[in-house]
């Protein structure tokens, strides 16, 4: 089944210059376009700023609003960042009529839980990017555009095509944007409907309105196929945005980093890779008074592809971090890259669809408490146990190569810190009962290279209540001991 969503950009003028006007507390601010106002945030509308005044009408009514020039080419850039955004979504995506994207996501909906869920994601994404937008979907993709771009109310989800019949009828004809040039044309014959622009004869219609508009509306209803050039993701991935204000605390910056994560995201997925390492640079000022900029690498313990868990990374650095000049420019660039693994079959699944992993455990830990407070044990080198393992960092450089060395003898889970010396009874090392002997010996002599030499034989001996045990035979002294070293699980 063909299922296309369409995203359509309510305000990108407003959303490509600070993604944060958008929200309640903004400032009361509006932007122009050859003196005419476009686009204005809550509360330069609750001053009474609507879309559409002119400049001076607008200062009257509200004279402590800020006026901003549109700026095209950040408008450009921020649909692009969009387009690689959805990228985690489906392979096919396409740019719309105005300011809009065009999704196929029919394969896509079984992975991403049905049409409700894959809606709930895609409107989360293009949050997390700072972009007011609505959403429509249908079997056709100038449909869901449609649906999309309506600002009435109405069903903007439907699946079946005579579903789409009946609720396309009563979208206005002029909406339609083959049908713009020709709005006092329709206007006066009353045509002011899709379902009455239907009824008109096809021919007089074509010689008067040209081939476009007929094909157009056969494709908004299914009747002509849609051809579109999709999205092709870069090669490498680099992503800058340039901030209007400074930003004084780090903290702030995951909000602008929030859409350079989900252009990471769609880029992953696109390339079907997984970093192993990003780099947030925080640029400074420029000119006299040049610093250089800040360089925050994130290296999570597995490659990662998913946008929460890196964001949630982020989020523990940049509370830790203390920014020693003012933000005026965000980036983000991977470092290193990984292939992308294949969809596990673990049989127990966390609720989110992945298997649990130890990694984002440690992920973090390391984000919030320091690499020095969260350390491993390493294998080293050595026969003798007590100094056979080191701590390192858990996500350190040693964590992937470092591997236990194959023993063909058995090794206790816990060795204790002390060996505790045993007393005899009968011939025998006694530990609470007398201890019978199971395994051994296995003769480590080692250390004299470093002035601490063993000579030991060890055995693994086991008590009256089947509690085993790893004890050894000090030999090096002149009336040898037993000492207990370690104990199993």
């Amino acid at each position: 089944m063909r299922l296309w969503i369409a995203v359509y950009l309510t305000q990108p003028s407003l959303d490509a210059l600070n993604p944060l006007w958008s929200d309640e507390a903004a400032p009361a601010v509006a932007v122009l376009d050859h003196e005419q106002v476009v686009a204005v945030t809550p509360e330069a509308r609750r001053l009474g700023v609507r879309p559409g005044m002119r400049k001076k009408s607008a200062g009257a009514v509200a004279p402590h609003a800020s006026f901003i020039q549109r700026d095209a080419e950040r408008e450009q850039q921020l649909l692009k960042a969009a387009s690689l955004a959805m990228l985690q979504y489906t392979p096919d995506v396409a740019f719309g009529p105005e300011a809009s994207l065009l999704l196929e996501v029919g394969p896509s909906l079984r992975a991403f839980g049905g049409p409700a869920s894959l809606c709930r994601r895609i409107r989360r994404s293009m949050g997390e990017l700072g972009c007011q937008s609505r959403l429509g979907m249908a079997p056709t993709a100038l449909g869901a555009w449609l649906l999309a771009a309506r600002a009435t109310p109405g069903p903007r989800r439907v699946l079946r095509l005579p579903a789409l019949v009946r609720n396309l009828g009563n979208i206005p004809c002029t909406l339609l944007p083959a049908a713009r040039p020709h709005r006092e044309w329709l206007e006066g014959i009353g045509c002011r409907t899709l379902a009455a622009l239907l009824r008109l004869p096809r021919a007089g219609m074509q010689r008067r309105c040209g081939p476009d508009l007929l094909r157009s509306i056969d494709q908004a209803y299914g009747h002509h196929p849609e051809v579109f050039e999709w999205i092709r993701p870069p090669l490498d991935f680099s992503a800058r945005i340039e901030l209007l204000a400074r930003i004084e605390h780090a903290p702030a910056v995951l909000t602008v980093a929030r859409r350079l994560i989900q252009q990471l995201a769609g880029w992953l997925n696109a390339v079907q890779a997984a970093v192993c390492a990003v780099v947030l640079v925080l640029e400074h000022e420029r000119g006299r008074h040049a610093r250089p900029p800040t360089r925050l690498s994130i290296a999570p313990a597995d490659p990662e592809w998913q946008p929460d868990h890196l964001l949630h990374l982020l989020k523990e650095h940049l509370g830790r971090l203390s920014l020693q000049a003012p933000v005026i420019a965000v980036g983000l660039q991977t470092d290193r890259l990984a292939p992308r693994e294949p969809a596990p079959d673990d049989l127990f699944i966390e609720p989110g669809g992945e298997p649990a992993r130890e990694g984002r455990l440690l992920d973090l830990l390391t984000a919030r408490l320091g690499p020095g407070q969260v350390l491993a044990a390493r294998p080293q080198a050595d026969h003798r146990p007590e100094a056979a393992n080191r701590w390192l960092p858990a996500l350190g450089p040693f964590r992937s190569a470092a591997t236990a060395e194959n023993f063909s003898a058995e090794r206790p889970f816990w060795l204790l810190q002390r060996p505790i010396p045993l007393v005899m009874r009968e011939h025998r090392p006694y530990y609470g009962t007398p201890l019978r002997i199971l395994r051994g010996p296995e003769r480590i002599e080692a250390g004299w290279w470093d002035g601490s030499p063993i000579s030991r034989d060890y055995f693994v001996a086991e008590s009256e209540d089947k509690i085993r045990y790893w004890i050894y035979l000090d030999r090096s002294l002149k009336e040898p001991r037993w000492y207990l070293h370690g104990l199993y699980a």
